[in-house]
């Protein structure tokens, strides 16, 4: 449990370093999170993975709906 803790504040500075995040990229991070650790089985690396991938996505669905 304390390594998605450590993940989840991994990627949340990150999408804080990045700038203000839309809605998409926010609900894309949280997602992607959320697959990443179903998957990975709680672990961290897979959990900062899939976040990364939502954030991706979502970044290019904003981008894809302007």
């Amino acid at each position: 449990m304390l390594k998605s803790g450590i993940g989840i504040a991994l990627v949340a500075s990150l999408v804080g370093l990045s700038g203000c995040a839309t809605k998409a990229e926010t609900i894309g991070t949280a997602g992607g999170m959320a697959a990443g650790a179903a998957v990975s089985n709680g672990g961290t690396l897979g959990t900062l993975g899939g976040a990364l991938l939502g954030y991706g996505a979502g970044r290019a669905y904003e981008d894809r709906h302007r």
